[in-house]
């Protein structure tokens, strides 16, 4: 019997696709939906709250500590770091004009040349090398003022040969000895003091950049903590709604914690504050006054002298008038003590800076008569007269400028500890300030979650 042919089985048809799986939510989302969940009931509520105020007080001692500690570190700087930098700028300055005035007189001497008159020259040296490795030390690299000191300790040797080579030809008689001082004058007057001028006007700015880090409020810190505090007796007032209880230990602690240090903090800063401002308005302005007083005497001594040393060789015009360059140099230098005199009795704000000042001031006035009747003589020919009136005894000009010089450096000393005084007690305003502000935010955090936590229990 034949086979039978098997049918081919029907085609199956496909499998409709079902619906897509639910995506996998995030553990971010679901803690939110837990959240919300839990903010629908008291408790719940309660544990946002103790958090948020926990955040909240954390937050403040934080910020608190961290501006504080930039102010105190910043007023730190000002007391030992920017100002000392700064008057040490000013006496390399100093040191280098009067080493010049120094060298000019020893040079008018010539074989009569006193050993304190040498002992000053080398003095002075001395000192601005020294002020020059401390700068040097605290100059960034590569900044102006590590230039303005690379380019002075150059300079410097320069300079002492040149007046090393003008004394032994003076010594020996050779006019050429008064070129090599007067070439020595130039790289002073034109290449060195320049250079410590602005090494020292670098400093100052780095002093006001400290006195700018130092003395702003901290009003991020402030104005958290005002927020703190109200958040905190927000919390206090809406347990007293729902319990009508008066006090919650733990809040009432928090807002303690927080309220003293709100108030440390101002008060504080406040007094910090009124300390540096008076050591800049009492101190830095009046120093720096004194110095540019100071430092104009020693041009002008060093002008007077030089005046004998060229002997009319150097002259200047000016509105078509010819005068001898270095007394015109004089006057102007002159006239600039006499400012700085009048501005340092103004900013003096007690009889022991205003005393040394006004003593300057009659020293000034009677140089001015002294160096009149030399000049008088010096432009009549008599050079030897006007020598004696220059570098004689106790009538001389130089005395005058001795006494001048002694009182500028007696008022400097009163207004450095007049600086020092005030701008340590603005730094000491602030001492304690952040690592208090931190206990206190942990401490305060701490008392908030415990009350909270006592309100938590009543639901257990």
């Amino acid at each position: 019997m034949p086979a039978i042919p098997q049918q081919p089985a029907p085609p199956v048809p496909p499998a409709r696709p079902g619906p897509p799986p639910a995506p996998r939510r995030t553990a971010f989302a679901e803690g939110v939906d837990r959240l919300r969940a839990a903010a629908t009931t008291e408790p719940g509520r309660l544990r946002v709250i103790g958090a948020v105020l926990a955040v909240l007080v954390v937050a403040f001692g934080a910020v608190t500590a961290w501006q504080t500690a930039e102010r105190a570190a910043a007023a730190d700087d000002v007391l030992h770091s920017s100002q000392p930098l700064s008057s040490g700028a000013a006496d390399i300055y100093r040191s280098l004009a009067d080493a010049n005035t120094a060298a000019s007189s020893g040079f008018l001497a010539g074989g009569q040349e006193t050993a304190d008159s040498r002992d000053r020259y080398e003095k002075d040296i001395r000192t601005a090398a020294a002020g020059l490795v401390t700068a040097a030390a605290n100059s960034e690299p590569g900044s102006p003022s590590e230039a303005a000191v690379a380019k002075l300790n150059k300079l410097l040797p320069e300079y002492k040969g040149l007046v090393e080579r003008a004394r032994t030809y003076n010594r020996q008689g050779y006019p050429v000895g008064g070129a090599y001082l007067r070439y020595a004058n130039e790289k002073m007057q034109k290449e060195m003091l320049p250079a410590a001028e602005d090494l020292y006007k670098k400093e100052n700015q780095r002093l006001n950049a400290d006195y700018g880090d130092a003395t702003p409020y901290p009003w991020a810190a402030i104005a958290l903590g005002v927020l703190t505090l109200a958040a905190l007796g927000w919390a206090q007032h809406r347990t007293y709604r729902r319990t009508n209880r008066v006090l919650n230990h733990g809040l009432v602690a928090a807002s303690t914690a927080t309220a003293v240090a709100l108030l440390w903090l101002v008060v504080g800063h406040t007094l910090a504050r009124s300390g540096l401002d008076g050591s800049y308005d009492n101190g830095v302005r009046s120093l720096n006054v004194l110095h540019d007083a100071r430092i104009a005497s020693l041009k002008a001594r060093g002008n007077e002298n030089l005046s004998l040393v060229a002997r009319g060789a150097e002259t200047v015009t000016v509105g078509g008038q010819t005068y001898d360059a270095y007394y015109y140099d004089f006057d102007r230098d002159m006239g600039v003590l006499a400012k700085g005199l009048t501005d340092a009795r103004g900013l003096a704000d007690d009889d022991a800076g205003t005393g040394p000042v006004k003593a300057a001031e009659g020293n000034m006035a009677v140089w001015k008569q002294r160096h009149a009747s030399a000049r008088a003589e010096d432009e009549n020919g008599n050079y030897q007269q006007a020598l004696d009136k220059v570098i004689g005894g106790a009538d001389a000009t130089g005395a005058c400028f001795d006494s001048v010089d002694r009182n500028l450096a007696k008022a400097i000393g009163h207004e450095q500890t007049e600086f020092q005084r005030a701008a340590g007690d603005g730094r000491n305003a602030m001492t304690g300030l952040p690592v208090g502000a931190a206990v206190l935010g942990v401490l305060g955090a701490a008392f908030a979650v415990a009350g909270v936590g006592r309100r938590l229990s009543e639901y257990r």
